[in-house]
């Protein structure tokens, strides 16, 4: 029988991890009221078979709420609910860390807490709409540009969260610099229309991230932090530029000089948007000596060649674990998947289509959440 790196144990930083799957982070708006809860604990509890879980996006900061009903590591609160999450994975002997998450302009005023405001490097509208609990779906504002001082203020909001994330029993955090959100935002001459040392230049656009991972990295160690990047991905209106290489060449350089411990690349094709070309994967492979994670599409066959061709070091499965809580057991036996599954509750507030989803059961008929 065939020895799958898949299901062998890893190392990432210095985390001994019990398999090289990992649950990639995906949005699923059940903290009410911003804070994290039991029903949430049992999520993470249900899918702790995979070697690392990454939570859902988490804000740093009341204004990077930008989505109704997702969770911060930013008050007491917050902590203490995290804190009863990471115990019930690791009680399962996984390991666990939080995806900061600042959504800057991908935002609307009714998400979030009075005196929070919507900002961003520059006053560049998105396109596009935000769905509300208040009033539904909403266009998106046009954000307010960020002033030095408040530049200054959201990099200390990352470190402050990162000291709670500790706190909360995380083994360490991934910084979202993907997907349209505040760190992408700068990283892009889209996005980014700034003249003074945040904007312009490669090095200018890339110096917001790479302060805020030095920051953190100063903060709670460097073998403790990642980051999810999406070059060439197209999410929360970002558009490609001409400097896309360029600029992810430099950037997964500094990186690798900071020594932090992973770089997660995800790539959205599976799913419509446009691929990562293969050369910007491997550049980013030859330029980052730590732990590279793939993620976007994988199934255990082309999970297995990505880890046997050394371009990834781990894999990152996504919608797979929505209704398939034992996803791991499930691929390592060859059991089926199940694809019953109901787009329609991924976002909404409760425990449907959220922790009832069953594990295999032979000889039973998988159901609809």
């Amino acid at each position: 029988m065939k020895d799958f790196k898949l299901f062998n144990s890893k190392k990432i930083g210095n985390l001994a991890l019990k398999n090289a799957v990992v649950m990639a982070p995906m949005t699923r708006c059940r903290a009410i009221g911003n804070v994290p809860n039991d029903l949430m604990l049992q999520y993470y509890e249900q899918r702790a078979e995979a070697g690392l879980i990454i939570t859902e996006g988490t804000s740093p900061s009341p204004n990077g709420l930008g989505y109704a009903r997702i969770p911060g590591i930013y008050n007491t609160a917050q902590v203490a609910g995290w804190r009863k999450i990471t115990n019930a994975v690791h009680s399962k002997g996984a390991k666990m860390v939080v995806q900061l998450m600042h959504t800057g302009r991908i935002s609307h005023i009714k998400n979030m807490p009075e005196g929070a405001k919507i900002i961003c490097p520059s006053a560049v509208k998105p396109a596009g709409q935000m769905w509300t609990d208040a009033l539904q779906m909403q266009d998106f504002d046009t954000p307010k540009a960020m002033t030095s001082g408040e530049i200054e203020n959201a990099k200390n909001e990352y470190e402050r969260a990162a000291k709670n994330a500790v706190e909360a029993g995380f083994d360490g955090i991934e910084l979202h610099a993907a997907n349209g959100y505040l760190l992408e935002q700068f990283i892009s001459p889209v996005s980014n229309l700034r003249t003074d040392n945040y904007g312009g230049s490669i090095e200018n656009r890339c110096r917001f991230v790479l302060e805020v991972a030095e920051a953190a990295a100063n903060t709670i160690g460097k073998e403790k932090i990642g980051i999810r990047l999406s070059p060439y991905g197209v999410a929360s209106d970002m558009p490609h530029y001409p400097e896309i290489d360029a600029t992810y060449d430099y950037l997964s350089k500094q990186l690798n000089a900071l020594g932090i411990a992973y770089i997660h690349v995800v790539d959205h094709s599976a799913m419509g948007a446009p691929a990562v070309p293969i050369t910007m994967k491997q550049t980013i492979r030859n330029n980052f000596k730590n732990t590279v994670i793939l993620c976007g599409g994988f199934n255990k066959q082309t999970a297995e060649e990505v880890l046997e061709s050394g371009l990834a070091d781990l894999v990152a499965f996504g919608r797979p674990f929505i209704n398939n809580p034992d996803l791991v057991n499930r691929m390592q036996h060859d059991l089926p998947l199940s694809t019953a599954i109901n787009m329609d509750l991924f976002y909404s507030a409760d425990e449907k289509g959220y922790t009832d989803y069953p594990v295999y059961q032979p000889k039973t008929h998988e159901r609809v959440a």
